[in-house]
């Protein structure tokens, strides 16, 4: 079943408020989907640094020593930011590759939630609450995010088979319904050089418009073109690093709402995950459209709207 947020900030005022609006949606979709999980936070761009955001079962063991094990490996200086199980790790711009490929080698039983220069992943097995409350979701800031909590039907119950799923430099995905085509595309974007680290089948829908968009598509296509190379039932939410986008398959049967004021745009898979954001008793509330891309983007116009 899963229950999928996204919160899009035009108010910059409303910044410092981010993580607890978000969490505070993805709690109230908790009996959508007790299993896990996740949240990602893009927060303000660093001038001369980008994140990669790592998780560990023993994290008082695998992130002691972790820094200078990292910087001494891949050349550049690593500095480390611990939150529970999961661990910040501040690289300078242009060295993500590098870092990436010193953690496989310093402990490949690290696992890589997130990397950009703004984005945040946090997830793990356990109620919205419980996650929340871990990772201090409710004091953090930031522009956008998203959320989901997981009935899983695809895959095991883990901390690597929560959303959201990131697949390419500041992007993720939060997924709900199920890809039926989703091992087949998994064999082709392997052979097509995409990473794809899990059986979950809302990986591969995150894979597949990493891999549009490094073939020339911007995000608006790859998510049209979703419409058509992915079968199944699906509502997706994705984030990139300047904001979010919404496409529903054809049929849409996977419920979704979504509100706009002045000052954000929201997204729930149900309404009551909005009923306590500031102002929304004045704000436009719609279905989204089936077969229809919706894109925020701060650099851009406020809103796109394009039918398949």
């Amino acid at each position: 079943m899963c229950g999928i947020v996204g919160l899009f900030l035009k108010d910059k005022s409303l910044e410092p408020q981010l993580g607890a609006l978000l969490a505070g949606m993805l709690v109230t979709m908790t009996d959508r989907g007790p299993d896990s999980a996740g949240i990602a936070i893009y927060s303000n761009e660093t001038k001369d640094y980008s994140k990669i955001v790592v998780q560990s079962d023993t994290p008082e063991v695998d992130f002691d020593g972790l820094e200078a094990a990292l910087s001494n490996a891949s050349g550049v200086t690593v500095k480390m930011e611990v939150s529970s199980t999961h661990a910040v790790l501040s690289v300078p711009n242009g060295s993500i590759d590098a870092v990436r490929t010193a953690i496989v080698a310093v402990n490949p039983a690290l696992r890589i939630m997130s990397r950009g220069d703004t984005l945040e992943i946090y997830k793990e097995v356990g109620l919205p609450k419980d996650v929340a409350s871990r990772f201090a979701i409710e004091e953090m800031s930031g522009s956008h995010g998203i959320g989901h909590t997981r009935m899983a039907t695809e895959s095991a119950v883990t901390t690597m088979g929560a959303h959201p799923f990131n697949t390419g430099n500041d992007q993720c995905l939060v997924h709900n319904g199920s890809l039926s085509n989703h091992n087949s595309l998994r064999r082709k974007l392997r052979r097509e050089g995409i990473h794809i680290e899990t059986e979950n089948d809302t990986e591969v829908g995150a894979a597949y418009l990493t891999w549009r968009m490094q073939n020339g598509a911007t995000l608006g296509e790859a998510l049209e073109s979703s419409l058509t190379d992915l079968d199944g039932f699906f509502t997706f939410v994705v984030g990139t690093k300047d904001g979010f986008g919404v496409v529903r398959d054809p049929i849409a049967c996977k419920p979704a709402v979504m509100a706009e004021t002045d000052q954000y745009v929201a997204f729930g898979s149900e309404y009551r995950a909005l009923v306590d954001l500031p102002g929304i008793e004045n704000a436009r509330v719609w279905e989204p459209e089936p077969a229809t891309v919706y894109f925020w983007s701060h650099s851009e116009q406020p809103i796109k709207e394009k039918a398949a």
